[in-house]
C-alpha cells in the first residue's frame, strides 16, 4: 500500500475546470495553464486515471479550448461555481473509487478554489498543481493557492504530478510519461492586456522578466 502522503494514479482522478477561451484570452499565463492541463489529461489517460471536465455558463463564456475538447468530449455545463453542482458528477467519481483528485483549470480563486473546498468538505483529498491553474489577476491566483493549502489541499506542480502518478520507471507507460516532461516547451506568457501586479518571483511559474 502506498503512503497516504503520496497521491499516485491508484485511487486518483483528474478534474479539468472551465478551460474556456473567453476567459483564457484575458490571462497572461493562460497558454501555460492549457499546456499543462493537456499534459495532465494525456498522462491520466495513459495511466487509466479517470478524467472529468466542466464548462461554466458556456453560452456566455464560450466553449472549452480545442486542445482539451479533442481529449475530453463530455464536458457538462454548470452555473454553480464549484463543480460538484454538476448533477451526477460526485456519484460518477465515487463509482470509480476515487479518493484523491487533481484539479486543473480556471479561475483559481473562483471555480477551482470553491471546488477544492467542496471536495475536501466531502472527504476527498485534493492536489492543485500551481502551474496548471490560473486567474486573470496575479493576487487572486496567489491568495487562492494559500487558501486551498490552508484548507488541506496539496500544492504541487504538473511535473511532480506526472512522476507521482507513475510511481516507477519500470511500468510500460513510463516512456510516454517521460516524454511529456522531456519534450515540453513552456509557452511564453502573453503581453499584458490589462494592468496586473506581477507575481512574486518565488511563486511565479514562468517568470521571464
Amino acid at each position: 500500500m502506498s503512503s497516504p502522503d503520496r497521491l499516485t494514479a491508484r485511487e486518483g482522478g483528474l478534474l479539468v475546470i472551465d478551460l474556456q477561451g473567453k476567459l483564457l484570452d484575458t490571462m497572461r499565463y493562460g497558454d501555460l495553464v492549457v499546456a499543462n492541463a493537456v499534459r495532465l489529461i494525456q498522462a491520466a489517460q495513459l495511466l487509466s486515471v479517470p478524467v472529468w471536465a466542466t464548462e461554466q455558463y458556456p453560452e456566455g463564456l464560450g466553449s472549452t479550448v480545442a486542445e482539451v475538447q479533442e481529449l475530453i468530449p463530455d464536458r457538462p455545463s454548470k452555473r454553480t461555481f464549484h463543480c460538484l453542482g454538476v448533477p451526477g458528477l460526485e456519484e460518477r467519481v465515487r463509482e470509480r473509487d476515487v479518493r484523491h483528485i487533481t484539479l486543473t483549470g480556471i479561475e483559481a480563486h473562483v471555480c477551482v478554489a470553491q471546488t477544492a473546498l467542496e471536495l475536501i468538505d466531502r472527504g476527498f483529498r485534493v492536489q492543485v498543481p500551481a502551474d496548471a491553474v490560473g486567474s486573470r489577476n496575479s493576487m487572486d491566483w496567489e491568495f487562492a493557492l494559500r487558501r486551498m493549502e490552508r484548507a488541506g489541499a496539496v500544492l504541487t506542480t504538473t511535473e511532480a504530478v506526472l512522476f507521482e502518478w507513475a510511481e516507477t520507471s519500470d511500468r510500460p507507460e513510463f516512456k510516454a510519461i517521460s516524454a511529456l516532461v522531456r519534450d515540453f516547451v513552456p509557452p511564453r506568457k502573453r503581453k499584458d492586456k490589462h494592468k496586473d501586479r506581477p507575481r512574486p518571483k518565488d511563486t511565479d511559474p514562468d517568470e521571464d522578466e
